[in-house]
């Protein structure tokens, strides 16, 4: 009997380690792997929190919560302190552990919300792998009061699987960031030392040629050439900033004013709270900042934009507007690839963005990211 379960248990890990080496991505793979697990074992419940070094936790995946959990989009999960994040973050939950009780629960019965399905304890196990701290694994079923040290066992065997799987993934992503700048830094070389320099000729050949032209049609073709060159230059210096940003080593502000001079444009800047952000944010709004600074430069028709970053405890917020010609705009309906572009960007960090415009009125943009889980 002591074989049979022996073997059902390193079935279940062997499982669990497949379905974990094939995962790219942390909360769908955290997804799969609880439903796994939960169906294996016979137990009915599981969620996972992601916890930050900085102690906050967000709910990356959940499998058959009862209803007195789930209400408002899982809102009662994603608030609130609870005992096992608590403990995980004082260092108390270092292993796998019963709860005495499940405090959220405790406060839906308390509150009269809805059916907690006969939900009342769990047992949570730290996500970890070496020294380093994932978040916390949570399972439990139906009347079911306490975990015996085996099955505490299984639990946290399976909980060292996905924190090795955690920083396996973002080990990779950390890497193909890494060599995504380093491709960024050799296409803008490149494009600096051929395309540029040869654009820079033909502006140069072209006024030559305006200037010793006597016939008044070749030299305003010979001007018009000179235009076009010095216009696609333009946006090649552009195209080089975007790829290798320049400057940002010195703070977003600086680096946008530093854009928006190169496009010719006057930027008035405004800074609320202390401008200290982790590096994705800031690369995220640099990006954004430029996308909506060169559409200030191409669409609004005039010279002047306005910029303000406002940053608290929790958020950090980016304006850019303008005064200029505006456009059409329904909401949810948005117009250009540029724009989607910027909302994609805001909402992978869990962002908000948001478009405000009207004809003749001016554009305004703004995006709201979450500094401590956006950076992460």
């Amino acid at each position: 009997m002591l074989g049979e379960k022996r073997q059902s248990e390193i079935r279940i890990l062997k499982e669990i380690a497949e379905l974990l080496n094939e995962g790219t991505e942390i909360d769908s793979l955290l997804k799969e792997v609880l439903q796994k697990l939960l169906h294996i074992t016979g137990l009915e419940t599981g969620w996972v929190f992601l916890i930050d070094s900085q102690g906050e936790f967000r709910l990356a995946a959940e499998e058959k919560l009862p209803p007195a959990l789930t209400a408002d989009n899982c809102r009662p999960m994603c608030k609130g302190d609870c005992w096992c994040i608590d403990r995980y973050n004082d260092g108390r939950l270092n292993k796998a552990s019963n709860i005495i009780e499940c405090k959220r629960i405790e406060d839906a019965i308390a509150e009269q919300r809805k059916d907690t399905n006969g939900l009342t304890h769990h047992a949570s196990v730290p996500l970890r792998a070496g020294e380093e701290k994932f978040g916390v694994l949570n399972i439990g079923s139906p009347e079911k009061t306490y975990f015996s040290p085996e099955e505490l066992a299984l639990l946290e065997s399976v909980a060292f699987q996905i924190g090795t799987a955690i920083k396996r993934i973002k080990l990779t992503q950390l890497e193909q960031e890494t060599a995504l700048a380093a491709e960024r830094n050799r296409l803008a070389r490149d494009l600096h030392d051929s395309v540029n320099q040869l654009l820079f000729s033909l502006s140069l050949t072209a006024r030559g040629g305006a200037e010793m032209a006597d016939n008044p049609e070749m030299k305003e073709t010979f001007s018009y050439m000179q235009d076009l060159a010095q216009e696609a230059l333009s946006e090649m210096r552009a195209l080089i900033w975007q790829l290798k940003p320049r400057g940002l080593e010195n703070g977003i502000i600086c680096a946008m004013q530093t854009y928006s001079q190169m496009l010719g444009l006057k930027l008035n800047s405004k800074v609320k709270g202390v401008i200290c952000l982790p590096g994705k944010v800031e690369e995220i709004l640099w990006r954004i900042g430029q996308e909506a600074l060169a559409n200030c430069k191409k669409h609004s028709g005039g010279s002047t934009a306005d910029l303000t970053l406002a940053v608290d405890e929790e958020t950090v917020t980016m304006v850019i507007s303008d005064c200029g010609r505006g456009f059409h705009y329904r909401e949810n309906d948005i117009p250009s690839l540029g724009l989607k572009s910027m909302k994609k960007r805001t909402e992978a960090l869990n962002g908000v963005f948001s478009l405000k415009t009207e004809l003749n009125k001016g554009t305004e943009i703004k995006i709201i990211i979450p500094i401590i889980m956006g950076g992460r």
